[in-house]
């Protein structure tokens, strides 16, 4: 940094005074030129106004300069506490949309779920309708099956037993007309249809077994005559 007028001056000042003669008998004082060390002092005082302006100036754009340094500070703090407090709310406010985001998809899970458990029970419900309405007509067609199927043993033995005894009749007629013994004929009897087991369950129809099972058996027109034994 360049040395100021004032600086310059005071070292003249200093390197006269090193230039100048001791006093005769004394070491501390000196012989100087009166006229040469006024017109230094002279110069160093005409400098000194100009010198101080120049530094008042200095100091007080040094201030201004801090001032504003401050100033720009202050707003650039000011600044970042504004696009602070703004990070701070849109994080705020995406905590919140995280938040709400979260109880939509929540919501709708659980709706999901919801629609899902009802959708099963109906088509559980559904399905063990649909098998007990079948297994009710099963029911009613085994009923059906069973009581046909012993009603036409029922009928098919009392048809048989009405033979057997027509054919005993038969039998002792002729051998009353003939008295020679013949081998009587052997009628192997008819075979039984194989029965179905019943379920304990099932319960017969009052009506059929009320209906008289002779009614529509097969019927011989024989003269009565013919079993009289005279």
């Amino acid at each position: 940094m360049a040395s100021s007028g004032i600086e310059e001056i005071i070292d003249e000042i200093e390197d006269y005074i090193d230039s100048c003669k001791p006093a005769t008998f004394s070491q501390s004082k000196i012989t100087v030129n009166r006229d040469e060390l006024e017109s230094l002092l002279s110069e160093l005082r005409s400098k000194t106004p100009e010198e101080i302006r120049r530094y008042q100036k200095i100091i007080s754009n040094k201030e201004a300069i801090l001032a504003d340094a401050h100033n720009k500070a202050d707003q650039i703090i000011a600044q970042a506490q504004i696009q602070t407090d703004q990070l701070v709310s849109e994080h705020q406010i995406m905590q919140q949309a995280y938040a709400k985001a979260n109880e939509v998809v929540m919501l709708a899970t659980k709706n999901a779920q919801d629609m899902l458990d009802k959708a099963t029970a109906d088509a559980n419900d559904i399905r063990q309708g649909a098998i007990a309405y079948t297994d009710e007509l099963l029911k009613n067609i085994e009923i059906v099956l069973t009581n046909s199927m012993e009603t036409t043993q029922a009928r098919t033995e009392t048809y048989l037993n009405t033979m057997q005894q027509y054919l005993d009749v038969v039998v002792a007629n002729r051998q009353e007309l003939n008295p020679t013994p013949e081998p009587t004929p052997v009628v192997a009897p008819a075979p039984k249809p194989a029965e179905k087991p019943v379920n304990e369950s099932v319960e017969k129809n009052p009506t059929t077994e009320s209906k008289n099972e002779e009614d529509d058996l097969p019927s011989i027109d024989i003269p009565e005559s013919f079993f009289n034994k005279s």
